[in-house]
């Protein structure tokens, strides 16, 4: 996909934007003991605030190892953003794979609450570095 500028950074505000709106769904979602589908919106706000990493970098893919393995390899292994954020968004990516995809999969509250801290935590770092490009 061909952007702009301006295409480009719009692109980037829609994505940081989708990211922080997930905060808001997984409030809801913990309010009414929605643990499973509480990870699933906690990975994918993390995800989102990748997609716009990418694009800020003109890497583009639809794919989440492939985006994850980007970030990894060109932010963390290069001490560009620190490395519990590389462990935070593979720990969300492990569990919310778990959860959609396995049979009988519980999660306890805690560990919900702790995954909902580091992913206002990540979304927030992602566009702070953002706003330093």
């Amino acid at each position: 996909m061909s952007l702009d500028t301006n295409e480009r950074s719009e692109l980037i505000r829609y994505r940081l934007d989708e990211s922080k709106e997930t905060i808001q769904d997984v409030q809801l979602l913990l309010e009414n003991d929605r643990y499973r589908a509480a990870v699933n919106r906690i990975y994918y706000g993390m995800f989102y605030s990748l997609l716009a990493l990418g694009l800020a970098y003109e890497f583009e893919t639809s794919k989440h190892q492939q985006l994850i393995g980007w970030f990894n390899r060109n932010f963390i292994h290069k001490g560009l953003i620190e490395s519990n954020y590389g462990r935070i968004i593979n720990k969300a990516s492990n569990r919310r794979t778990k959860g959609d995809y396995e049979s009988f999969v519980e999660f306890d509250k805690a560990i919900i609450l702790e995954m909902f801290e580091e992913m206002k935590d990540f979304i927030y770092e992602i566009e702070k570095f953002l706003n330093q490009k």
